[in-house]
C-alpha cells in the first residue's frame, strides 16, 4: 500500500491512494492532497480482504505500508480482523532514546571499519497517548558517513516468526518496489492526467490508466512470459511493442495489419499473439 507523490495541476494538488500486491494493481483511489496520509485506506483495504477471503479463505495477509499509514485506526482494524501489518514508523526523541545504545555501537563499527554500519533493536512501545496498546517496533540504528540514520517499524508479526533485522531489510524495505509500480503507472501510463475540471472525472481517467496497466500486467505475464520483455517495463513494452507503424487494410471479412518485416521485435510480437489467442479459448 503506497501514497504516491502529490500530482500537481496549475492550483489543484492530489494524493492518490495505490494497494498492489507484487505486480497486481488493487486499488487506485484519487484523493486530495490536504488530508491524513492514511484517509480512505480502512474502506479500501476492508473491501480488497474481503474480496481475497471469498475466494482463498485462509490466505494469511500482511499489509505494508510507510509511515503515513501507521495510525491506531487501521492498525486497530488489521488486528481485529486477522490482518498483519508491517508500517513505518516516524521518528521521534522517544524512539531515538530507545536505540541510543545500538546507535552508539554502530557509530563504533563505521569508525572501525570505514563504512556505514547499522544494527537492530527488537522492543515493545506505545505512543503517549494515540495508540490502545504496546506494539511490537523494530529500530534499524545506522549510521552512514559518520551521520545517525535511525529507522523504525512497527508490526503485527511475532519474534518467534521473524526476527528484527530480516524483518526490516526483507519485508519492509522490498515496499520500495512498489515506487516502481507507481511509477509505470504514473509516467509510462499517465495516471498523473488529472486536469479535469471535477474530482469524478479525474478519478475516471486515473481508473483508466490503472486498467491500462491492468492490461499491460495481463500481456507480459501470459503472453511475454519467458521473453526479453518477460520482466520490462509497462514503457518499454508501450514504446518497442505496441508503438509501431503499420498498415492496416478493412475488408468485409477480416482486418488485415501487415507490418514492416524489419520489425525488429516481430518474433516477440507473434509468439505474445499465439498465446493470448491460446489463453482465449
Amino acid at each position: 500500500m503506497r501514497r504516491s507523490s502529490p500530482i500537481l495541476h496549475d492550483c489543484h494538488c492530489y494524493l492518490p491512494l495505490y494497494v498492489f500486491c507484487g505486480r497486481h494493481l488493487l486499488a487506485a483511489k484519487l484523493r486530495r492532497s490536504n488530508i491524513d496520509a492514511s484517509a480512505g485506506a480502512i474502506e479500501e483495504i476492508a473491501r480488497i480482504v474481503a474480496q481475497i477471503r471469498r475466494r482463498w479463505p485462509r490466505t494469511r495477509i500482511l499489509l505494508r505500508g510507510d509511515s503515513g499509514f501507521a495510525r491506531e485506526a487501521l492498525m486497530a482494524w488489521c488486528e481485529a480482523n486477522r490482518v498483519d501489518f508491517l508500517f513505518g514508523l516516524a521518528r521521534n526523541e522517544r524512539l531515538e532514546q530507545a536505540i541510543n545504545a545500538e546507535l552508539m555501537l554502530a557509530s563504533l563499527d563505521s569508525t572501525s571499519s570505514g563504512r556505514p554500519a547499522r544494527r537492530f533493536k527488537d522492543f515493545m512501545w506505545s505512543t503517549l497517548d494515540s495508540w490502545s496498546h504496546n506494539r511490537r517496533v523494530v529500530g534499524k540504528a545506522e549510521v552512514t558517513g559518520g551521520e545517525a540514520n535511525p529507522r523504525f517499524v512497527v508490526t503485527s508479526l511475532k519474534q518467534n516468526e521473524v526476527g528484527a533485522q530480516h524483518l526490516y531489510e526483507a519485508i519492509y524495505c522490498a515496499r520500495g518496489e512498489m515506487e516502481n509500480r507507481i511509477k509505470e503507472c504514473q509516467l509510462d501510463l499517465f495516471a498523473d492526467r488529472t486536469s479535469a475540471a471535477t474530482m469524478r472525472a479525474n478519478q475516471l481517467r486515473l481508473w483508466f490508466a490503472s486498467m491500462a496497466y491492468v492490461l499491460l500486467c495481463a500481456l507480459r505475464r501470459i503472453g511475454l512470459a519467458h521473453s526479453q520483455f518477460a520482466a520490462a517495463t509497462c514503457g518499454t513494452i508501450r514504446l518497442k511493442l505496441l508503438k509501431i507503424g503499420a498498415l492496416v487494410r478493412i475488408s468485409v471479412r477480416r482486418i488485415k495489419v501487415a507490418m514492416s518485416s524489419a520489425y525488429p521485435w516481430q518474433n516477440e510480437f507473434a509468439l505474445a499473439h499465439v498465446r493470448l489467442r491460446q489463453a482465449a479459448t
